[in-house]
């Protein structure tokens, strides 16, 4: 049982969530990234975009996910995911991280890609994309870009990511 509660962002929470990038991320690269996913309708999904709150209602923590293409197929990216600092490694960015992974399982996308560390990313089942037919389109360590089937019963994309415009890739 998580200590979080979990919910999906409302317009009322984008100053909280860009102070948790600001405070999470060396620079506002992240912050502003996520700013412009929400306002590119081919990217941004309602309900995706999920925080973490302390008892008290306070946001601490943040993840999102947004539709990619893998070749031509849809899919979904993971990233960014952030938490403040004084709450890391306390399980907030796990939580709101399975709270956009399971708001995801209800649509047609079923593969969900992620360029982060190998070492935190495979406790939600993700796995080198490689295994799984998917590739970047720029040099990238095969263990940094992992890739998750969200019902492992259904098909996953293959090809090469195509990401939304605001990645920058």
């Amino acid at each position: 049982m998580s200590p979080w509660n979990t919910r999906p962002e409302t317009p009322d929470d984008r100053a909280a969530i860009r102070e948790v990038l600001l405070a999470a991320f060396p620079t506002a690269e992240e912050a502003d990234l996520v700013e412009a996913l929400r306002a590119d309708p081919d990217a941004w999904i309602e309900g995706l975009s999920q925080v973490a709150e302390t008892a008290d209602g306070g946001i601490v923590g943040h993840a999102l996910l947004t539709r990619c293409r893998i070749d031509e197929q849809p899919a979904l990216a993971l990233a960014p995911c952030s938490v403040l600092p004084a709450h890391q490694r306390r399980g907030a960015g796990s939580a709101a991280t399975r709270a956009a992974l399971a708001a995801a399982r209800v649509l047609p996308e079923n593969t969900v890609v992620v360029l982060g560390h190998a070492e935190y990313y495979p406790r939600f089942g993700f796995v080198p994309a490689s295994r799984l037919g998917i590739r970047a389109g720029f040099e990238v360590p095969d263990e940094a870009l992992m890739a998750l089937a969200l019902d492992p019963q259904r098909p996953v994309a293959t090809g090469t990511i195509r990401y939304p415009a605001a990645f920058g890739v």
